[in-house]
């Protein structure tokens, strides 16, 4: 007789009878900042921090258990905090810019980071995205944070002694620290950071102490400073004040800071934080979190589902982050890393498109539009200081990954209806990285004279991953030929593009169905391993990157063969063993091993270039395994607990992928007015638009059986699309989704009902 495992049942009614939730009124007390903290370089949970900080803001806060320079800033099985670290860190792998830090001690003056460490215990830490607290055991002082944009103010508990002190180190790299005891103040600048080449690089802060100081002294990172001094421009300055304290006495910080200069981080100070209390900062902090995560309301799920989602939705509202200030004219400038000048308008820094196009930006372009319009502005910013968009914004340009996603960025915007910027200047910004190479590899477009005269960029011409950068290349082609349509350029400049589009056709191999790289006289690459990471690919391999034609999937499916051949081949993904080839890198990359160990075969979740192709089997007439697969990603690979996400959660898109996905739809192909359906995770989903219209997702049987969508209405109309349009949800729309136990293989099978693709939809 045949043995059926009872676990996916135990584990589906587990959800089923699990206490559900209903509407939340406090969505940011759900957010577990915590969620992929516990990460390391072979493995990501997440490799996240805890960020106290505001949406968007210039500044992050947080705790600090790693050594200065250590990109992994704050890991969860660390032991020590060696303070608390002004960061604008987007990943440990891009490290940080813009950064000091602040420590509290007591006994002895201390200043080494090792020395100044306390032992704490998860037990008595508090982290929410608007308030952090821990007990510092060393020192048994209490340390308080809560921020605005640019400021922040910090809270010491300390006992009863007379050596009480306040560590501000302001890191190695070059840093100036000047103590000034008649205002209780210290200033000072860092000028650390780990990416590209800056300019005039400073970040200016000032720090002001609710107590008198009885002790004083600059250091120059291993000694008090001769003579007494109170200044200090060295390697690695910092600044070690003290007093005496009772016992429960409170000692207050304010702090603030900038790009631009000591009187514009007082600039901030003041307007940030005035006279508040830092009750009163905490209280604005927290409100501000409320509003941005409720415009998104979920109801009728399981705690951990809930607590899932707000902690997802909070990690997607950081980057990319303000750089720009408001001067004593009330006008918004930004120091630019591009010159090292002070210049008018909008910027914003910490983002890397490769990982980010594909739905933490249309996420915006749907819910924070206003956001991202600003960001738009400041692309135009850095197209005009720098000469070429950013693929990678560490501020400036870094040199790191493939493709030239900026294109999709601009044009997904557009495509969604974004308007009041020079969309021209950025048109011709595309262009110009569309048909150049840059300064370095990930601007522009490395092999551009290969790609525009052979359609590919070819493997044995000494361009590393360059099957990859083909297959973005012609996407992002697509998204210049839209944003072209839209804007009426010249027909034989859009008909240029639209061919470009086609390009991904040059790199697919019939003999394996799959992508492969090409040589430059059109043969094939030799051997060819379908499993080997790297190479012509980037952080994944050919079953990996085979799906990335997001604008044209039909086009793909028949070089495959057909639909019963697109879809046997997307289901052998989950059915083949987590093989791989790691020649390429010379060891397991941690993108390898997280694949590995998921139990989902070929399915690479936790890397961005798999994570649409749950979503393709809507383009073969088969919704219900999109339906099956995409409970099964968010049930198995997601929890707001510190091993919380299945690899790196890069700037906000894993968790965009969560989001979306709960909602019951993703952007399979930004650029275009669509969005396929997948299948509500909650029993109900509000989306409160900035347009004052409501999108209401209704689920009402949504459970862990029901997870299959037997039929859809739209605004109470029957409704068989397998995607819904960006332009109709602006409108306000109710869509209401039947769940039931099984699938129903009658719905959404249509080729009328299939999402865009190119070849079908713009011949």
């Amino acid at each position: 007789m045949k043995k059926i495992s009872l676990l996916p049942l135990l584990l589906a009614g587990f959800h089923c009878f699990a206490q559900m939730v209903e509407k939340v009124a406090d969505p940011v007390e759900w957010v577990n900042p915590l969620m992929g903290s516990m990460s390391k370089p072979s493995l990501s949970n997440g490799n996240t921090y805890p960020a106290v900080a505001l949406p968007w803001g210039m500044n992050t806060w947080s705790p600090q258990t790693g050594v200065m320079g250590n990109g992994w800033m704050y890991t969860y099985d660390a032991d020590k905090i060696r303070g608390f670290k002004q960061t604008h860190q987007p990943s440990p792998w891009m490290n940080d810019y813009g950064q000091f830090a602040i420590m509290a001690v007591t006994g002895k003056a201390k200043f080494n980071q090792d020395d100044r460490a306390s032992w704490f215990s998860h037990k008595a830490e508090v982290s929410k995205p608007y308030y952090y607290s821990v007990y510092l055991a060393d020192h048994d002082v209490t340390a308080e944070i809560t921020p605005t944009e640019r400021a922040a103010q910090f809270r010491f508990t300390f006992p009863k002694t007379d050596s009480s002190f306040i560590v501000v180190d302001a890191l190695d790299k070059g840093s100036y620290i000047k103590i000034i005891p008649k205002e209780q103040k210290v200033i000072g600048y860092s000028t650390r950071y780990a990416r590209g080449k800056l300019t005039n690089f400073k970040d200016y802060f000032v720090i002001y102490v609710d107590k008198p100081f009885t002790f004083k002294h600059a250091t120059n990172g291993k000694n008090i400073a001769a003579n007494d001094s109170l200044e200090l421009s060295v390697n690695h300055a910092g600044a070690i004040i003290g007093f005496k304290t009772s016992k429960g006495e409170q000692v207050h910080l304010k702090v603030a800071s900038s790009f631009i200069s000591f009187e514009q981080a007082e600039l901030n100070l003041n307007r940030e934080l005035a006279n508040d209390s830092f009750d009163v900062t905490e209280q604005k902090a927290k409100a501000v979190w409320n509003k941005t995560l409720s415009k998104v309301q979920v109801e009728g799920g399981t705690i951990d589902q809930m607590r899932t989602f707000y902690s997802c939705l909070y990690r997607m509202l950081f980057f990319p982050n303000k750089l720009y200030e408001v001067n004593a004219k009330n006008q918004i400038v930004h120091y630019s890393p591009y010159n090292g000048e002070v210049k008018p308008g909008y910027m914003f820094g910490g983002t890397g498109f490769w990982d980010t196009f594909r739905a933490l930006y249309p996420f915006l372009n749907l819910m924070y539009p206003s956001i991202n319009n600003e960001m738009q502005q400041g692309l135009i910013n850095d197209y005009k200081e720098g000469g070429w968009l950013p693929e990678w914004s560490s501020p400036g340009y870094a040199d790191i990954m493939v493709g030239n996603n900026s294109a999709s960025v601009v044009s997904d915007a557009y495509a969604k209806g974004l308007r009041g910027y020079d969309i021209n200047k950025l048109y011709e910004a595309l262009l110009h990285g569309a048909n150049n190479e840059g300064p370095i590899s990930a601007v522009g477009r490395y092999g551009v004279k290969y790609y525009n005269e052979l359609g590919y960029v070819p493997y044995d011409v000494k361009i590393n991953e360059n099957a990859a950068r083909t297959l973005e290349y012609a996407y992002d082609d697509f998204a210049i030929y839209q944003l072209g349509k839209a804007l009426h350029r010249p027909a034989a400049e859009l008909a240029l593009y639209k061919s470009r589009a086609m390009n991904y056709k040059n790199l697919f191999d019939p003999q394996s169905g799959l992508m492969r790289g090409k040589n430059q006289d059109g043969s094939f690459q030799l051997p060819f391993n379908p499993f080997k990471w790297g190479d012509a690919f980037t952080e994944g391999n050919s079953w990996h990157y085979s799906w990335s034609v997001f604008h044209d999937i039909n086009g793909l499916m028949n070089l495959m063969g057909g639909r019963e051949k697109f879809v046997n081949k997307l289901d052998s993904i989950f059915i083949l063993p987590p093989v791989f080839d790691d020649s390429y890198y010379g060891g397991v990359i941690h993108e390898i091993r997280e694949m590995q160990i998921m139990n989902m075969g070929q399915y690479a979740h936790g890397n961005q270039p798999a994570q649409h192709i749950i979503y393709l089997y809507n383009y073969a007439g088969e919704p219900w395994k999109t339906q099956y697969w995409v409970r099964e990603a968010m049930n198995r690979l997601y929890k707001a607990t510190p091993d919380g996400y299945c690899g790196d959660e890069d700037n906000g898109q894993t968790s965009a992928w969560y989001v979306f996905s709960a909602m019951g739809f993703y952007p399979v192909c930004p650029a275009v007015d669509q969005y396929v359906l997948g299948a509500p995770l909650f029993k109900k989903v509000s989306l409160h638009l900035e347009n004052g219209k409501i999108v209401t997702i209704n689920a009402p049987q949504n459970n862990g059986i029901n997870r299959y969508v037997g039929a859809v209405s739209y605004n109470g109309k029957p409704y068989d699309l397998n995607w819904l349009s960006h332009s109709g949800l602006m409108k306000g729309a109710t869509v209401n989704f039947s769940m039931s136990p099984q699938p129903n293989k009658t719905r959404g099978i249509k080729p009328a009902d299939y999402p865009y693709s190119m070849s079908v939809n713009d011949k």
